[in-house]
């Protein structure tokens, strides 16, 4: 591959985002038929998402910083061997806590993910053309939901969800043997790409080496709406085909395909708002509108389950693909533009784990309202709260930078004033 970022790159990228949440969606797309073998509630089977989610917030940071130091062969090891060893521990677990315990197994792959494949953008691709890479990249994960949605249900009613998970990990090792043979091995490879591409200053104006104490205001504002967005998302793709059989009376397969759609239209939007972001539009503008339409669709999701209307639940689903389902692409280009790329790991860690913490609470928040009332409303309340309190982040980001263009106006005019 050389220096260049060609699409075999953007290959590996997205797959490798693709990758770590494979068990998970899985686990989704054959909740039920989990539930029934291992004679579990709802609630404890969120506790299994959020085991894994809360095990990737847990390694966050200190995986952020690692993927600033070592390769980026030694990382994809991480992703694609992790997902795939977690994937077998499912297919041999003959109980409720050893599959737990391969949930938890898979969330370090899922953490690492986010600062790998910015660090190797920042690193390997052009300014201009990056947001726009991180869009499709983003859209791996909405691939793996549309692949495991698809591929779980239909290989269990063959082989049962346990062959299914074997099948998904012999293809995660081919895709890491993929990755292998085209990353470079030494741990500085990134380092020396780096010289092939030019910089950007970052936002707060120092220069891309600079080493600074502290990450920008903005991007912590991120992290928060990443941490209230992420909770959503994940109670939503968890507990949607669940919600589709109890509630509206779908079979498995359809039931599997609400998911599906999410992630089709969960990849249109993240590579549509990827561009968004290249032709300069702000995150904060961009993050506002996505909070709006979650709202939206989690009020849907809501009326679908008190009304039985199935219009309302693909509705709701289009608009959590199209709007929930592209918040990650938008939050992670802010990070690009507020930091330099010597920092774009440890930042983009800083970010993953409030989005981790969020995918953690979100399953279990919504299992245990389900457990406690017996129908899905709590459920759906809990999550448009929290795309309410997105609004409120994405309001002050945008004040923030109003806040901030206005000083580096001043700034500018200070030295015509003196002159």
């Amino acid at each position: 591959m050389g220096g260049k970022a060609g699409p075999g790159l953007l290959f590996i990228l997205v797959c490798a985002m693709g990758a770590g949440p494979v068990m998970n969606y899985g686990i989704s797309a054959a909740s039920t038929l989990i539930i029934a073998d291992l004679g579990i509630s709802e609630g404890r089977f969120g506790l299994l998402a959020t085991g894994c989610f809360l095990s990737a917030a847990l390694c966050s940071l200190s995986l952020g910083r690692l993927s600033d130091r070592i390769s980026a062969r030694a990382q994809m090891l991480i992703i694609f061997g992790g997902s795939a060893l977690a994937l077998l521990l499912m297919a041999v677990s003959g109980s409720y806590w050893w599959l737990l315990a391969a949930a938890v197994l898979a969330g370090p792959a899922q953490a690492i993910s986010n600062p790998t494949t910015n660090r190797i953008i920042s690193h390997r691709v052009e300014p201009q053309r990056r947001p726009g890479w991180l869009g499709i990249k983003q859209s791996g994960v909405q691939a793996s939901q549309l692949f495991s949605s698809l591929f779980f249900p239909a290989a269990a009613l063959l082989a049962g969800w346990r062959g299914a998970a074997v099948a998904a990990a012999a293809l995660l090792g081919l895709l890491l043997a993929y990755a292998w043979r085209h990353l470079p091995p030494a741990a500085d490879a990134l380092a020396a790409a780096a010289g092939t591409v030019r910089e950007a200053p970052a936002a707060d104006g120092r220069t891309p080496d600079a080493p600074g104490r502290r990450f920008p205001g903005a991007v912590w504002l991120l992290a928060a709406f990443a941490l209230f967005s992420g909770a959503g998302m994940q109670a939503t793709n968890v507990y949607l085909p669940l919600f589709a059989q109890r509630e509206l009376g779908f079979p498995l397969l359809l039931a599997g395909a609400t998911a599906a759609a999410a992630g089709v239209i969960g990849v249109a939007s993240r590579v549509l708002w990827g561009r968004r972001m290249a032709g300069g539009v702000s995150a904060a503008t961009l993050l506002v509108i996505l909070a709006l339409g979650a709202v939206g669709g989690a009020g849907l999701l809501l009326a679908a389950g008190e009304t039985g209307v199935p219009a309302l639940l693909w509705t709701g689903v289009a608009l959590h693909g199209a709007t929930v389902l592209g918040v990650n692409v938008v939050v992670m280009a802010g990070v690009l533009r507020l930091v330099p790329g010597s920092r774009v790991g440890a930042a983009s860690g800083v970010v993953s784990l409030g989005m981790y913490s969020g995918f953690a609470l979100g399953p279990l928040a919504m299992g245990l309202l389900l457990d406690l009332s017996g129908h899905f409303l709590a459920g759906w309340i809990f999550v448009g709260s929290g795309y309410l309190v997105c609004l409120l982040i994405g309001a002050l980001l945008h004040l923030a930078r109003r806040r901030a263009a206005r000083i580096e106006a001043a700034a500018a005019s200070a030295p015509a004033a003196d002159g």
